[in-house]
């Protein structure tokens, strides 16, 4: 019951296993393309439609094998394989674009059960993996060619002989999508990404995570998030999933606010950006409910920054700072507003 009224899952290996430890604790990484444009369909069911996106001068085409589309789920095989990769990469160890595991190792990694079932669920993963064909310019490596090819060129699954037990599986990244971790072109994730429940905070995590990354804040309309996440639900629907991540403040390093059709994301790990020094006074909660009334349609905490300089200035003119700072912060929304109204 627990798990179900909790917006992320729980962490089923807090404890790791001794034997697989390297492997579960590697860095998760994933490529900056997939996390740009929507190449993994949000949808559980098979999707056997080819899939379009066009952003700018970057086209892509998804085109499906008669098991569908590969989805956000499946693409936790390829963050696995990025994050192993990278882990050698970074360690001197040799690495290329095949890569062997075991499925123990891959469940406890990207937090999934250890079910007989789930063995069958990662064998269509690959099966989808393996069928998706892009067609695309988007720049990997920095080059920009049009190119048609597979998520990945290959899997395989060992068995024994004697009992037909499972020894390892194997999988071979496309050259596009290992030019890209050759290139540095990756993004280390929040280990809590595999807890989101959804496929729609998932994605619009990698979102957030790919444009606002490690500044204080970002923003984007309603509509192009919608457009990027591939999100083929109603615009009414979208919106009830964006509202529920702002009601549960449950997205990993970003907290989420909308005012009306714009969606702004605040990294929980960054400071303030303050001029000068000796004003880091903290604001009510309810002083931030205030100010979005006080300026409806605007980024409080764009407006917040933007007081915190003005009242820094006024402490180096020699002047006293504000005797109640929250109905200062409102007033200063509000005459915000006004001014850009005008």
């Amino acid at each position: 019951m627990k798990e179900d009224n909790s917006p992320l899952l729980p962490d089923r290996y807090p404890q790791t296993d001794l034997f697989i430890c390297d492997v579960a604790d590697a860095v998760i990484k994933s490529d900056m393309a997939s996390m740009e444009h929507p190449i993994f369909t949000l949808s559980k069911k098979p999707i056997r439609e080819v899939k379009t996106y066009e952003n700018g001068d970057i086209i892509l085409e998804v085109t499906p094998s008669s098991k569908g589309i590969a989805n956000i789920y499946d693409k936790d095989i390829l963050i696995f394989a990025i994050s192993q990769i990278m882990a050698a990469r970074n360690e001197g160890r040799p690495y290329s674009r095949e890569i062997m595991f075991q499925a123990r190792d891959f469940m406890e990694f990207s937090n999934r059960h250890t079910g007989g079932h789930d063995y069958d669920l990662l064998r269509d993963s690959l099966d989808r993996l393996d069928g998706t064909r892009l067609r695309t310019t988007i720049k990997t490596g920095g080059e920009e060619t049009w190119e048609a090819f597979g998520l990945i060129d290959g899997a395989k699954i060992k068995r024994t002989r004697k009992d037909g037990r499972v020894t390892e599986w194997g999988l071979r990244l496309s050259e596009w999508l290992f030019k890209a971790i050759e290139a540095n072109e990756v993004l280390t994730l929040h280990p809590d990404y595999f807890r989101l429940r959804k496929p729609i905070e998932r994605r619009i995590y990698e979102i957030a995570r790919k444009h606002c990354g490690a500044k204080e804040f970002w923003q984007i309309g309603l509509k192009k998030l919608q457009k990027k996440c591939g999100s083929s639900d109603a615009s009414r629907n979208f919106r009830m999933a964006v509202r529920a991540l702002c009601e549960f403040d449950h997205l990993p390093d970003y907290s989420v606010s909308m005012e009306s059709d714009m969606v702004s994301f605040r990294n929980r790990n960054s400071a303030p950006a303050l001029l000068g020094e000796g004003y880091s006074v903290s604001l009510r909660p309810d002083t931030f409910e205030a100010a979005r009334k006080a300026a409806p349609g605007w980024d409080v905490y764009v407006i917040e920054r933007e007081w915190r300089q003005w009242v820094v200035s006024l402490l180096d003119q020699g002047m006293e700072p504000p005797r109640s700072p929250d109905n200062a912060f409102i007033g200063f929304c509000r005459k915000w507003a006004a001014r850009q109204d005008l």
